[in-house]
């Protein structure tokens, strides 16, 4: 059986940038796609920490140190420029993945720039 966890996370990601006659998709920065080990066209989850909004949508590199976080074509219509948003990636494990699984966790400041990068254990000593 395949279980559903969370592989990687831009958290507090600031968009940048809307646009509603674009294709749609996220546009992210190639750097935090790197950082992150998102991957152009993966499928992604976002959540909108100023509105409550909540989509799914995919991937598509931004050039490479702009701080680009873009929402575009319908997803545009979600936020807006400044808004803090949560984007998630998420993949399937067998049972024997799940122990040894870390998803990879990047916070983000206002400008977009990570200060923090780290990968989670499901399991820690808390528990």
């Amino acid at each position: 059986m395949l279980r559903s966890f969370l592989r990687a996370k831009l958290h507090l990601a600031k968009v940048t940038e809307t646009n509603l006659f674009y294709e749609g998709s996220v546009s992210i920065d190639t750097n935090l796609l790197e950082l992150s080990g998102i991957l152009p066209y993966e499928r992604v989850w976002i959540s909108n920490m100023s509105n409550g909004e909540r989509f799914d949508t995919y991937v598509i590199p931004a050039k490479k140190g702009t701080k680009t976080i873009g929402l575009n074509g319908p997803a545009a219509k979600k936020a807006s420029p400044g808004d803090r948003i949560v984007i998630f990636s998420y993949g399937y494990l067998t049972e024997n993945e799940i122990s040894s699984h870390k998803p990879r966790i990047v916070i983000l400041d206002e400008n977009n720039n990570p200060v923090k990068v780290y990968s989670a254990s499901i399991y820690s000593d808390s528990l």
